[in-house]
């Protein structure tokens, strides 16, 4: 499992390094990506919804984690 966690990242979107992740992660994978945005984290799961990729939302206080095998 590969995780990301793009708590505290103020210069930028927390969606930049989670999509980039998306697409550099091999086939097969799990990716995991912890966020404290939950404007991003919506648009995340948007996005994998769209895609028609399945995933597992988890919520523990302040972060949101989304683990999801990359198709």
């Amino acid at each position: 499992m590969i995780t990301i966690n793009t708590c505290g990242l103020t210069d930028y979107s927390p969606l930049i390094p989670a999509i980039k992740a998306l697409y550099c992660t091999p086939k097969g994978e799990v990716l995991e990506i912890i966020m404290e945005n939950s404007e991003a984290f919506h648009d995340l799961k948007t996005y994998l919804s769209e895609q028609k990729i399945g995933f597992r939302e988890i919520y523990d206080g302040e972060h949101m984690t989304i683990q999801f095998s990359i198709p």
